[in-house]
């Protein structure tokens, strides 16, 4: 789960960019033709550039991945700080390691965290995709962000690549580059090891890139494309992939059997054996994945993890799971006080119509922020435009298959991502021709909303030196680092530079933060330098030290400032002293 920052006293980057919004309608409307020669002479080059298909789609990806690079001095390498990171990196860890779960640890219930699953093995509650990516970035160049890099920017160039088989060329190289600038650069699909967010809209852009591609030329190559992104679909986001999959059989059986202009049976079936031979050998590897890693082939990732400690379900419309007995209140806080209560508020009509506009709001502020929604007063046009009227239904069955499950993070609607941005453009298409009272209205507000998404990832990227303030909650576009990920990290790194193998138990206060968990571990917890345990009681706790008996053992305690690292004996002497008063009294 993720959390939402308190507000700030400083004008932050969101009201920065609203404040910019405002000044764009406005000079667009008092001189509509502002800086004109100027923005001719770019759109002559970006179009040349836009009509050489592949090199466009080429300097998309390379735009994402060489800038990500280049501000690197500026925005580091993030240090995990969410729940779902350290369960990805647990899967990272374990499938670089060449396995796919891992045995339960005997002291097991020491270890128990958020989203990971201890039984019937230790391992990340989620599906495999995030974990492979990072894997294979930890694998080839020694990190797992660098997986992370490489697959946003192949979403963003497969956005690009979607696009141009539904929009004109220029307007699709335009939507590859807003793609670098609100998902590539800045967002926590980029920042954070969470979600699979890029992976699920590589997806997305792959199938919906593909689909049109394919029915004009039937080529076995888009075939394959749209197979890939069904899998990376099923891999990562599998309910709303399958959302999306399901509209796009449809088209493809109404098309084969009832088309203007079908190809034969024959043809079909030739260029589909080898994509669905594919899909078949990817659902057989999920299969056994599931099989190996929580015992069941027919056991999907969430289930063995949720039905031994949620009591919330995933879909509204299900009934509450019995409260399970939970041996440490941080996590009761968590998946009861937290998640339930919320689920409980869904369960009635008017928290239900409530978070309906909170979701899409949520939604908005991730995708488009303040700056791209002008052109939404297009819609309507849109709307009536032939052309994207399957993307409008992908939209519309997203957002009802959305609005019947529990949580909404923009990573669920990941694989509508190229949607949602090729509606936007032609919204911007429409806007563009817009010219009240014979003045070029339209053309100059988008002229300036391009102009600004650049100026404000400048300002982005340069926000901390001008000490303005980055929420922390990512569902926002502009997410900023958590102190909560570089705080365990240093403490980490002090146990890890110590001679010898360390034991880390956690002592939380009283009121400490769900959102701040420490207690995560590397999949092979036995052999790990440092291992991070739960505070228990004294008995317990002294099992836990006796059967690390050749490690150093220390107290943690997190929610002192600074964080507080002494050496754990107290426990240990308090337990020898009344040991030893009980035999002397019997």
């Amino acid at each position: 789960m993720m959390s939402v920052s308190a507000p700030e006293q400083r004008a932050s980057l969101m009201m920065i960019e609203g404040a910019f919004t405002v000044i764009a309608i406005a000079v667009a409307f008092c001189w509509p033709r502002f800086g004109n020669t100027f923005f001719k002479c770019f759109e002559c080059a970006f179009g040349k550039l836009a009509r050489k298909p592949r090199l466009a789609v080429l300097t998309v990806g390379a735009t994402a991945l060489l800038l990500r690079l280049a501000m690197l001095p500026f925005c580091p390498i993030p240090h995990p700080c969410l729940d779902d990171d350290f369960s990805f990196l647990l899967a990272t860890d374990t499938f670089s390691s060449g396995i796919l779960t891992n045995p339960t640890p005997v002291m097991w219930k020491y270890f128990e965290s958020i989203h990971i699953t201890m039984k019937p093995t230790y391992m990340s509650m989620y599906f495999p995709a995030q974990g492979l990516v990072l894997a294979a970035g930890k694998v080839l160049f020694g990190h797992p962000w660098y997986g992370q890099l490489f697959v946003t920017a192949l979403m963003c160039a497969a956005i690009c690549w979607m696009l141009q088989a539904w929009l004109p060329a220029t307007w699709a190289l335009a939507g590859g580059m807003i793609a670098v600038l609100r998902l590539g650069l800045f967002s926590y699909w980029i920042n954070t090891y969470t979600g699979g967010g890029s992976i699920a809209a590589l997806g997305g852009a792959l199938v919906l890139g593909a689909l049109p591609r394919f029915m004009k030329r039937v080529e076995h190559r888009h075939g394959i494309m749209l197979a890939i992104g069904a899998i990376l679909l099923a891999y990562s986001r599998p309910y709303e992939g399958l959302l999306l999959c399901l509209a796009v059989a449809v088209v493809l059986v109404r098309w084969i059997f009832w088309g203007k202009n079908r190809p034969t049976i024959r043809l079909v079936f030739r260029r589909a054996v080898f994509p669905l031979a594919l899909i078949v050998a990817a659902g057989g590897w999920m299969g056994y994945y599931n099989y190996r890693a929580f015992g069941s082939p027919f056991t999907p990732a969430y289930n063995a993890d949720r039905a031994t400690y949620a009591v919330a379900q995933h879909f509204i419309w299900q009934s509450p799971r019995p409260e399970p007995v939970y041996r440490y209140a941080v996590m009761r806080r968590f998946y009861v006080d937290m998640e339930f209560s919320y689920f409980r508020k869904l369960k009635t009509i008017h928290g239900f119509l409530i978070e309906i506009p909170a979701k899409l709001l949520q939604g908005l502020a991730f995708f488009s922020g303040i700056i791209l929604l002008p052109p939404l007063i297009m819609l309507r046009r849109v709307a009536a435009d032939r052309r994207v009227r399957f993307l409008l239904i992908c939209v519309l069955l997203m957002a009802g298959g959305l609005l019947i499950e529990t949580w909404l993070f923009p990573h669920y609607v990941a694989p509508f991502a190229c949607c949602i941005y090729a509606l936007g453009l032609q919204a911007m298409r429409h806007l563009r021709v817009w010219r009240p009272d014979g003045k070029p209205f339209g053309a100059a507000l988008v002229r300036l909303t391009f102009t600004l998404c650049i100026v404000l990832a400048g300002l982005r990227l340069l926000a901390e030196p001008l000490h303005i303030p980055l929420a922390d909650s990512p569902t926002t576009y502009w997410f900023g680092s958590r102190d909560l990920g570089v705080r365990r990290a240093n403490v980490e790194k002090v146990l890890e530079q110590m001679p010898g193998k360390q034991l880390a138990i956690v002592r939380y206060a009283p009121g400490h933060s769900v959102f701040e968990e420490w207690v995560y571990n590397a999949a092979d917890i036995d052999n790990a330098k440092v291992i991070w345990a739960r505070e228990n009681d004294s008995t317990g706790d002294l099992e836990l030290i006796r059967y690390y008996k050749d490690r150093m053992v220390w107290l943690v305690e997190p929610d002192t400032k600074p964080v507080k690292i002494s050496p754990y004996i107290n426990v240990v002497q308090n337990v020898a002293s009344a040991g030893k008063t009980l035999c002397t009294e019997k």
